[in-house]
């Protein structure tokens, strides 16, 4: 009776392509890939994560035929977590980029710079200050992204790549995202509290650089310094955690590189929306550069090194840090040399690379500060 009933479901469609343009509503790479035949067999308007869905409501009934459970598959990956998640959750989760860490690791790596910096010589960074901040940054990236969203409700949906946001798409209400986004602070607050009074001031002073930053893209063609100097606040903030205040002489220059370096990764990041930002009538450095993009990302890079070295000096780092730099330099180079800036994967993933590069620094400043207590104890046998 069951296997008549599959026929009769698989039957029930004319067999037919789906062209890859038709429907945004899963937003993967394989719907805008023309080799692909995955959608033969569903009828036209089905969209992919439609398709997908009946696939499993379809293999579910013939794993109940087949005496075998049906229980939802689960992966410990951020988009597995995701999908896991009761699908009234899913939104909420989707609406924090949850699915998409990225994000999360280009404001949090710059934290771990400076809270790598400002240990003793000879010891290792402090792992409950780590721990703190990368909750942190989860909960403040999360708040960043509703507040994004928000506000760019009317332009998400006319761009394919941010059509299904949830808000965008109608799934959470803008009333139901100023409430999350109410809880989402709230929790950044209690995370910001665990902190010494100078670090709770300069915490809160980068609040206004949160909210106002998806405004810029309306008014300036350098958004993406607007939020490098968002991002890169963590660079300031983790050195007071640890110190009690800033050493300007460091924390200035570490500031400075990772602004440098937001302006690197997300100008590479907005060659992937330009077609749609001059339909929109909105700006970015992507649209400035144009062709001369690799000659700014160059002079970028140059500065972000120099600010680097800098920062080095006056934390009186040695050895294996400037080796990190140096390969730091090695792969800025890489990624602009081979940047093919009008192909939106090639852009995703030099972009996405990023992270290694901030993780690749955080391990030479670690290294080097341990490799301090070397230099002393050498010293020390010499005199």
């Amino acid at each position: 009776m069951m296997s008549t009933r599959l026929v009769t479901l698989l039957n029930s469609h004319p067999i037919r392509r789906i062209a890859p343009q038709t429907c945004y509503s899963c937003l993967s790479s394989i719907q805008k890939d023309k080799k692909d035949h995955t959608a033969a067999g569903f009828p036209s308007g089905f969209c992919f994560f439609k398709r997908d869905f009946w696939k499993l409501r379809v293999g579910s009934l013939a794993g109940h035929e087949c005496g075998l459970s049906s229980k939802r598959s689960f992966s410990l990956t951020p988009a597995g977590i995701v999908n896991a998640a009761p699908s009234s959750v899913q939104p909420y989760l989707r609406l924090i980029r949850l699915d998409k860490p990225i994000g999360t690791w280009l404001l949090y790596l710059p934290c771990t710079w400076s809270i790598g910096l400002a240990a003793d010589p000879g010891c290792l960074p402090d792992l409950g200050m780590l721990a703190l901040f990368g909750t942190g940054a989860l909960l403040m990236r999360g708040a960043g992204c509703t507040i994004n969203d928000m506000w760019d409700k009317d332009f998400d949906k006319k761009v394919s790549r941010t059509a299904m946001r949830p808000i965008a798409a109608g799934q959470i209400s803008r009333f139901q995202a100023l409430v999350f986004l109410g809880g989402q602070l709230s929790l950044a607050l209690g995370v910001l509290l665990c902190l010494n009074y100078y670090s709770i001031a300069l915490g809160a002073a980068s609040l206004s650089l949160v909210v106002t930053y998806p405004l810029m893209k309306r008014i300036t063609y350098w958004p993406q310094l607007v939020l490098g100097l968002t991002f890169n606040w963590g660079a300031l903030l983790g050195w007071s955690a640890v110190m009690g205040s800033c050493d300007w002489s460091i924390c200035l220059p570490l500031y400075f590189s990772g602004v440098m370096w937001t302006l690197i990764y997300d100008t590479i990041y907005a060659h992937q929306d330009k077609d749609d930002d001059i339909k929109l009538g909105v700006k970015s450095t992507a649209l400035k550069f144009q062709e001369q993009t690799k000659p700014w990302l160059s002079a970028f890079s140059v500065s972000m090194l120099s600010g680097l070295v800098l920062a080095g000096a006056n934390a009186d780092q040695t050895l294996p840090y400037y080796a990190a730099v140096s390969t730091v330099a090695v792969h800025l180079a890489h990624q602009i040399y081979s940047l093919e800036f009008n192909k939106p994967d090639d852009c995703w993933k030099k972009f996405a690379s990023n992270r290694n590069l901030g993780l690749l620094l955080f391990l030479g400043i670690v290294v080097g500060n341990l490799w301090k207590k070397r230099d002393d104890s050498h010293s020390a046998t010499e005199s």
